[in-house]
């Protein structure tokens, strides 16, 4: 097997990829192992910085499952109804728990991940410094339809998104 057929998810990956995040105005950064939009499943490692807003959305048009399995720190994800309200929210990681967890996040049984059915309303934000996961989701991917924005919450980059985000926290 050609050695450019094998990618190695490593902690000097990892690192890399967190140094792009610091750099970005997203505060989050991905890199992708798979080859472009056109391949079907997309593979990624995705690294989320504490404060990374990623505006609730859904993927329905078409329908696709998103997975998300972390390799590093803390993520809280959140599901949504239609309107906004808060379904459930999920802790999701590995290590040692923060020891300070915000409020909406106390009292859950962390996992290692999450699969997303198509269509669930959803975001996702680091709890720790810095979280790592490895995302699946599938392909291909169309950017003026990959996610559908709801009106009931920011998008990113506009007023009012870390008030948002502090609410769904408890902060």
């Amino acid at each position: 097997m050609p050695l450019t057929d094998v990618q190695l998810i490593t902690d000097g990956l990892i690192r890399q990829v967190t140094e792009q995040a610091e750099r970005s105005p997203r505060r989050r950064m991905n890199h992708n192992f798979h080859s472009g939009p056109e391949d079907n499943p997309h593979r990624f490692l995705n690294v989320f910085l504490k404060g990374s807003y990623v505006a609730p959305h859904r993927h329905s048009k078409p329908p696709k499952a998103e997975s998300f399995i972390v390799l590093e720190g803390y993520v809280a994800i959140f599901c949504f109804d239609e309107s906004g309200k808060v379904l459930s929210r999920h802790l999701a990681g590995c290590g040692p728990l923060p020891q300070l967890l915000p409020a909406a996040m106390k009292g859950l049984e962390p996992a290692r991940g999450i699969d997303l059915a198509p269509g669930v309303w959803h975001t996702i934000t680091a709890i720790t410094p810095v979280a790592a996961c490895f995302e699946v989701k599938p392909g291909p991917w169309d950017p003026t339809a990959d996610k559908e924005f709801p009106a009931w919450a920011p998008k990113e980059g506009e007023a009012g998104v870390e008030q948002y985000l502090d609410s769904l926290l408890g902060v």
